[in-house]
C-alpha cells in the first residue's frame, strides 16, 4: 500500500533548509504591508501568490530570487521580523516538524534603519516564543550573500559568533550562486570556524561542482545546501559520501530554479541507493509553495522511495542538525520512540483494511 499523507505529516521531521524571507504566509504580507504602508505588486492575495511563488515558468535561480523583493518590503521592522518568525515556527509544528534550522541575513533588514543587533533578538524572539507555544525546537543560520561585499559576510559572521549560544547555530552562503563563487567570502568563514561555528553554504544549485569543491575546500562547509549537482563529479560524490558530509535536499526549490529538468531526473535517488546523508527541507514555504510533507509525497509518489526510505532521511535530518551530540541523541531517540507508535498505530490500521476486504 502507498504511503498516505496524513501518516507523513504526523511523522516526526527536520527542516535544516528554509529561508525566513521566503516562508511567509500571503495573508501576513497583505496585512504587514497595511501597516507599513507598503505598496504590493498587486491588491489580492490571490494575484500576490501568483507573482511570489514560483512554477514552471521560472527560468533560473536568479529569476526565483527576484520574489524576495516582496517578502523583504514588508520585513524592515521589529514587529514584523518577531510575527513572521513565530509563524513560521507554529506552521512548521503543525506537520509535526520537532526541529528546525531558520537562515536569513540581516543585512536585508536595515532598510529602515534596524541594527543588525535589533533584527537579530527580533528573530530569536519571535521563535523562542514559538517554542515555548508549540512542540518544536529552532535555531538560527546566518548567511552572508555571495553577490554582495565580502567584507559584508566578515560583519555578518561577527554577528553570528556574538550571538554564538544566543540561538545562533550556524553560518551559511546564500544568494546567486553563478559568477558570485564561495572562495570570495572565505575570510568570513574563517572567522565563523575560528570560532567554532557550524557551516553550511548553498552549492551545486545554480553552478555545477565546482562550486561544491570551494564550500568544501576553500571555506570548510560541514553540510552543503542542495548539492544537486554532485552527482557530475563522482569523485566528489565519493568524498562527500565518505565524509558523511549531509546534504539538504529541496525538492520542489531545484525544479523551480530549474537545478533539475523535471522531478523524475533529481538526483535523490542515487544518493539515497549510493548511501549520502540525504535530507529532506522546504527551502522556502512561499516562494516554492511547499510544506515539508509535500516534499516527502513528491519523494514518495514521484521518485518511489518506500518507508525505510523515508525513515533513513528523516534520521539524517536529526543526525545532521547543528546541536550539540547530546543534544542530538535525545532528538533521534525521541523521534524513533514517536515514529514507532506510529507504525504501529498504521500497521494496524492496515491490518483493519485488509480484514474488511
Amino acid at each position: 500500500m502507498k504511503l498516505k499523507r496524513e501518516f507523513i505529516e504526523k511523522l516526526p521531521k527536520t527542516d535544516l533548509h528554509v529561508h525566513l524571507d521566503g516562508s511567509l504566509r500571503i495573508s501576513t504580507i497583505f496585512e504587514l504591508a497595511k501597516e507599513q504602508n507598503v505598496v504590493l505588486p498587486a491588491d489580492n492575495e490571490e494575484d500576490l501568490k501568483k507573482i511570489v511563488c514560483c512554477g514552471k515558468d521560472c527560468k533560473n535561480l536568479d529569476e526565483y530570487l527576484k520574489a524576495f523583493e516582496v517578502t523583504l518590503s514588508v520585513m524592515q521592522t521589529e514587529k514584523a521580523l518577531k510575527r513572521i518568525a513565530y509563524e513560521l515556527a507554529e506552521d512548521a509544528a503543525k506537520e509535526n516538524i520537532r526541529y528546525m534550522e531558520v537562515r536569513y541575513s540581516p543585512i536585508l533588514h536595515t532598510q529602515k534603519g534596524l541594527k543588525l543587533t535589533t533584527i537579530s533578538d527580533a528573530v530569536l524572539d519571535g521563535l523562542a516564543k514559538a517554542e515555548r507555544d508549540f512542540n518544536i525546537k529552532t535555531g538560527v543560520i546566518i548567511c552572508g550573500i555571495r553577490n554582495m561585499d565580502p567584507d559584508t559576510s566578515v560583519k555578518l559572521a561577527e554577528l553570528a559568533v556574538a550571538y554564538k549560544n544566543k540561538g545562533v547555530i550556524g553560518f551559511d552562503l546564500a544568494g546567486a550562486e553563478y559568477n558570485h563563487p564561495a572562495k570570495d567570502h572565505k575570510e568570513a568563514f574563517y572567522l565563523a570556524l575560528n570560532n567554532n561555528i557550524n557551516i553550511t553554504i548553498h552549492a551545486g544549485e545554480a553552478y555545477g561542482p565546482k562550486s561544491i569543491h570551494e564550500a568544501l575546500h576553500y571555506c570548510s562547509t560541514h553540510r552543503l545546501g542542495h548539492g544537486t549537482r554532485l552527482i557530475e563529479d563522482g569523485d566528489l560524490l565519493n568524498y562527500v559520501n565518505d565524509h558523511r558530509i549531509p546534504l539538504e535536499i529541496c525538492i520542489t526549490s531545484n525544479l523551480d530554479t530549474k537545478s533539475v529538468k523535471d522531478l523524475k531526473q533529481h538526483p535523490l535517488n542515487f544518493y539515497l541507493d549510493y548511501g549520502l546523508r540525504v535530507t529532506l527541507n522546504t527551502d522556502n514555504r512561499l516562494v516554492s509553495n511547499t510544506t515539508l510533507t509535500d516534499e516527502y509525497m513528491l519523494a514518495i509518489n514521484v521518485l518511489n522511495i518506500d518507508y525505510s526510505e523515508v525513515k533513513n532521511v528523516i534520521i539524517n535530518g536529526f543526525k545532521s542538525a547543528f546541536v550539540p551530540y547530546r543534544e542530538r541523541v535525545i532528538l533521534i531517540n525521541n523521534a524513533l520512540a514517536e515514529m514507532e507508535v506510529l507504525e504501529e498505530a498504521e500497521l494496524k490500521r492496515k491490518i483493519r483494511i485488509e480484514e474488511k476486504i
